[in-house]
């Protein structure tokens, strides 16, 4: 038996980023009812579906959305695929998440798996932002990549980085050099724990004078993305500001959760959702060049059950006309 009986009103985000997908089901009120957290591993269509499974799951058999918008980097390839009713940036899917948790917030530093972004917001508006275009140092990627080649998982990297008697320097404008330094200290002697805590103040200094160059940064500020659940990054950019962080509860997810309440404010009527059974169909995708004329445009193709069910890449529409 569901756990939520006639359910009315639930509105359902995705946010799919280049290492990670989050999802929520929020209801009428905002409540959180479902949110997951699961990596992409190359394979963002299968996670999604992955993904949708899991949803059915934990709400039941009685589940109804009323509204799917879509976020991330991969937001129109899963509105696509899911039949979304809403697109939206996540610069907007993350303000809008925080400012109805931290109204007075002016500031959100926001570093996910392999992309990192600060937003300013006054009054409620979001006013400038930047996003980090080249390197992932300081990303989770990068981060889960040296837990790993020092044998310790993340969760003791960002432990251990508290525990730093010495923090070292280490270089953190770029992964090779980081890295690449990191190896030097420990043949020199220094300590796992005092070379772990160089390395997040270093990169936490990288994110803030690449990332946040020239912008106005205001207190109060919210830190979040998956990286909010590394100690020792919270604690560096807490020294470096002089300032406590705001951090969510679901700071994982809140691309995902902007998402679900900006399309419960757009009220779609009925939904574009697809079900919860696409889970179940089989989803691919296909790719090729046309020659028709000299853009020479890269074309993908959405198929379920080897069906073309949309395109895009074509400058000049020709395919998406046949598939709207």
């Amino acid at each position: 038996m569901s756990r939520y009986k006639n359910i009315m009103g639930n509105f359902l985000g995705i946010d799919v980023g280049s290492i990670t997908t989050k999802m929520v089901v929020i209801d009428e009120s905002h409540k959180l009812l479902a949110g997951l957290y699961l990596r992409n591993n190359g394979r963002p269509l299968e996670t999604i579906q992955q993904g949708l499974a899991i949803l059915a799951s934990r709400l039941g058999d009685d589940q109804a959305i009323d509204g799917v918008a879509t976020t991330g980097s991969a937001r129109h390839l899963a509105a696509y695929l899911v039949g979304a009713d809403l697109i939206k940036n996540e610069i907007t899917a993350h303000s809008v998440a925080v400012i109805d948790l931290f109204p007075k917030t002016k500031t959100i530093f926001e570093i996910g798996g392999q992309d990192s972004k600060v937003i300013l917001l006054r009054e409620g508006v979001v006013v400038d932002f930047a996003m980090n275009t080249v390197c992932a140092a300081g990303t989770g990627s990068f981060l889960d990549q040296q837990a790993a080649r020092l044998g310790i998982s993340i969760e003791e990297f960002g432990r251990l980085a508290l525990e730093a008697k010495h923090p070292v320097r280490v270089a953190g404008r770029c992964t090779v050099f980081a890295e690449t330094d990191m190896i030097h200290k420990q043949q020199i002697g220094h300590s796992v724990e005092d070379i772990i805590g160089g390395l997040c103040d270093s990169l936490v200094k990288n994110y803030l004078n690449n990332v946040c160059r020239g912008k106005e940064l205001l207190p109060p500020y919210v830190f979040q993305g998956g990286v909010a659940a590394n100690q020792g990054i919270r604690k560096a950019l807490e020294r470096e500001l002089e300032t406590p962080m705001l951090i969510p509860e679901h700071f994982g997810l809140m691309g995902a959760l902007g998402a679900a309440k900006l399309v419960k404010r757009a009220k779609p009527g009925r939904s574009r959702f697809k079900g919860f059974g696409l889970s179940k169909r089989s989803c691919t995708t296909r790719g090729f060049e046309c020659n028709e004329c000299g853009n020479q445009c890269e074309v993908v193709e959405l198929l379920v059950d080897e069906q073309v069910v949309a395109c895009w890449g074509d400058l000049c529409e020709r395919y998406r006309r046949s598939y709207p």
